[in-house]
């Protein structure tokens, strides 16, 4: 990509982004970007009417008294775009790939975060680590993540969530926004998962493309695995080649997804087909009312 061409791109992303913030997400991104609004200070002595799922049970059973967790209003919010860039990301029935998708959310989560003052980072990975932009304010910082989102070449094809996730949950010392964008086509490690939603506020955004769901009966196809480059020709008129193929992949997100849910990760799911606009905003509403 031409660096002109490259600039223009950012610069329309930029653009983009920054109205849908303003006039689209101004209220619904409170939900999001206020991350859990608390820290651990320290404990006291427990007192009548305190919550008792604040009690702090180790410190309660060695001082032979009940002690309860006392918090502090976070000074600072911290916002990470974890993202998948293997080579499934590449493919797009609908004239938009999923890794521009990915752009085009990046870019909106990145300046929504600018907005509410927070530190921005990015984690790229495929099946290793590809790049790491420390969080840290400010547009030219916003700007840069854009750049890496639309440039960025990957080393990797498959998907490693390891990759991804244990480094971020090392790097991160603190609470974060984890924006997780991917498209899940490789099973999740829901211990990983887990142990990253107690640490983080986690939000799996989960890209789709209508094709990856179900083949159109077109005749003779060779498909290409995009990760492990595999190929294969299927005969798309065969409709038990097809069912076979739908219900695989339906059963395949359905365990994806429950794992996610169990995780305390509820996803949001986003197509290339469509708006992303109308189901993000459902789910920040979602996330409001839940708080």
């Amino acid at each position: 990509m031409e660096t002109g061409e490259v600039l223009h791109r950012v610069r329309r992303l930029e653009i983009h982004s920054r109205r849908l913030v303003e006039n689209v997400f101004a209220g619904q991104s409170e939900s999001v970007f206020k991350g859990r609004g608390i820290e651990f200070a320290d404990v006291r002595p427990y007192v009548p009417g305190d919550e008792v799922r604040d009690i702090d049970w180790n410190v309660t059973a060695r001082l032979g008294a009940p002690y309860v967790k006392r918090f502090v209003e976070e000074r600072e919010l911290t916002v990470v775009l974890v993202v998948d860039v293997s080579g499934s990301l590449e493919f797009g029935s609908q004239g938009l790939s999923k890794r521009e998708l990915v752009a085009e959310l990046g870019a909106l989560f990145a300046f929504a975060g600018l907005r509410h003052g927070a530190r921005v980072g990015l984690v790229l990975f495929s099946d290793q680590l590809e790049l790491y932009v420390p969080p840290r304010r400010g547009r030219s910082q916003v700007l840069r993540i854009v750049r890496e989102l639309v440039t960025r070449p990957q080393r990797g094809t498959g998907t490693d969530w390891k990759s991804g996730l244990e480094f971020a949950n090392r790097v991160l010392r603190r609470h974060a926004v984890l924006f997780v964008l991917s498209d899940f086509l490789t099973p999740v490690d829901g211990k990983l998962f887990r142990i990253t939603a107690r640490r983080h506020d986690v939000i799996p955004v989960w890209l789709e493309d209508p094709r990856e769901r179900e083949m159109p009966a077109v005749g003779w196809v060779e498909f290409e695995d995009l990760e492990s480059g595999r190929l294969r020709m299927v005969n798309t008129h065969d409709r038990r080649a097809r069912d076979a193929y739908r219900l695989a992949r339906q059963d395949a997100a359905d365990k994806v997804r429950g794992t996610l849910r169990s995780s305390g990760a509820s996803p949001v799911v986003l197509s290339t087909a469509v708006s992303y606009l109308p189901p993000l905003l459902r789910y920040f509403a979602e996330r409001r009312r839940r708080r």
